[in-house]
């Protein structure tokens, strides 16, 4: 395979990279410290065409290909995770279960403001009681007439309290299992619709990430997404992507903590000399930037199967957990390089080890990659 961005591709990826240096990297440490989620960045980055990346152009969308995907967010990673998150869930998740799975008619009426940035969306599976065993989920759809009616409650959802536009599961069949959820879209503003806490968190504090409460919302019937108890099957799909999208943000953040790394150890003098002339400092950023090529290569393969059209489920867990892992380790390094100074908010690192954390979680956590790995290669089904 040739992972070599060809000429839009890499021009894709300098404007990203002009813009993150310009606008987010002098201004993540202020968001994240306030706790504030960034709408001046987010508005600056739907201006680029960056909330409606893989979004045909005929539903307003950039119409980009996933590696080109790939490389917009580990340019965003890298300045500030936050943003990467908000733009991947955004891109992933709802807008892309909506753009696979619904009607033309709700693509056209939806689709355009999403790809456009004139409203965030959500995407709603986790929930108090469910998290790695999603099928356990427990808010119900029930049909009544010519609607669905949903109860229940959700937990850690991105961008939760500020989206328009929201993609909800919920048990159609109780008694069907993972194979009895479907999966709805709720506007914001739907009577007993209400946005719960607003977590906070270790990182991606500049993310927002929020509880949702469902009492007895009612839907019209043409908001059913995709087939009747199809949601939980169609989510899987919807994940498989979304898990290339936080593997490069993951794979952004590693390089982050190297980059300052690197600077830091040519001007931190120690003994009379700076202390990147240390083997101990060199075998680490040897390390570091090893781990980073193999977690990139991972990433672009399953970015580039899937612009193939290829299955990549088993590619796609590979480098969400190999890149998260990977992020982790660096950030962990980064600190250890920048010794006390790394243990204080003045440097970044200490702030990318508390947003790596999440790559290891958010959309399936390591354990569950390594499941899903397991069962993809002695051919066993996931569901």
């Amino acid at each position: 395979m040739d992972f070599t961005l060809n000429d839009t591709q890499r021009a894709i990826q300098g404007v990203v990279r002009d813009f993150a240096r310009r606008e987010i990297i002098p201004k993540a440490a202020g968001y994240d410290q306030r706790e504030e989620f960034p709408w001046e960045i987010i508005q600056g980055a739907a201006s680029l065409g960056l909330l409606g990346i893989l979004v045909p152009d005929g539903y307003g969308g950039a119409g980009m290909d996933y590696v080109s995907y790939v490389a917009i967010l580990e340019e965003l990673g890298r300045a500030d995770a936050s943003v990467a998150l908000t733009v991947e869930a955004h891109n992933s998740l709802a807008v892309n279960q909506i753009l696979l799975f619904g009607t033309e008619e709700q693509r056209r009426r939806y689709l355009p403001p999403l790809a456009r940035g004139e409203m965030l969306s959500a995407w709603a599976l986790t929930e108090p009681s469910s998290g790695s065993d999603a099928a356990a989920m427990r808010t119900t759809a029930v049909r009544q007439d010519d609607a669905y009616v949903l109860t229940g409650t959700k937990n850690f959802i991105t961008s939760g309290s500020i989206a328009g536009v929201y993609v909800v599961l919920a048990l159609s069949d109780r008694t069907r299992g993972s194979h009895g959820i479907s999966a709805f879209i709720l506007e914001r503003g739907a009577p007993g619709f209400s946005v719960g806490r607003r977590e906070k968190k270790l990182g991606v504090r500049a993310s927002d990430t929020a509880q949702l409460i469902l009492d007895h919302v009612r839907l019209p019937a043409e908001n059913l997404l995709g087939k009747m108890h199809h949601g939980f099957i169609d989510a899987l799909q919807v994940l498989d992507g979304g898990r290339i999208g936080i593997a490069a943000l993951a794979v952004g953040l590693a390089r982050a903590a190297l980059e300052e790394s690197i600077a830091y150890s040519k001007q931190r003098v120690q003994f009379g000399q700076p202390i990147s002339a240390f083997q101990a400092i060199q075998f680490k950023l040897a390390d570091m930037a090893t781990a980073i090529d193999a977690a990139r290569l991972l990433t672009y393969r399953a970015a580039l199967l899937a612009d193939q059209g290829k299955p990549f489920t088993k590619e796609a867990s590979m480098a969400k957990v190999y890149s998260a892992e990977a992020a982790v380790a660096a950030a962990i390094q980064a600190i250890q390089i920048h010794g006390g100074y790394g243990y204080t908010v003045e440097y970044p690192v200490e702030r990318y080890l508390r947003d790596a954390k999440l790559c290891e979680i958010g959309e399936g956590t390591s354990e569950i990659q390594r499941l899903i790995i397991a069962r993809e290669i002695v051919g066993q089904e996931y569901v």
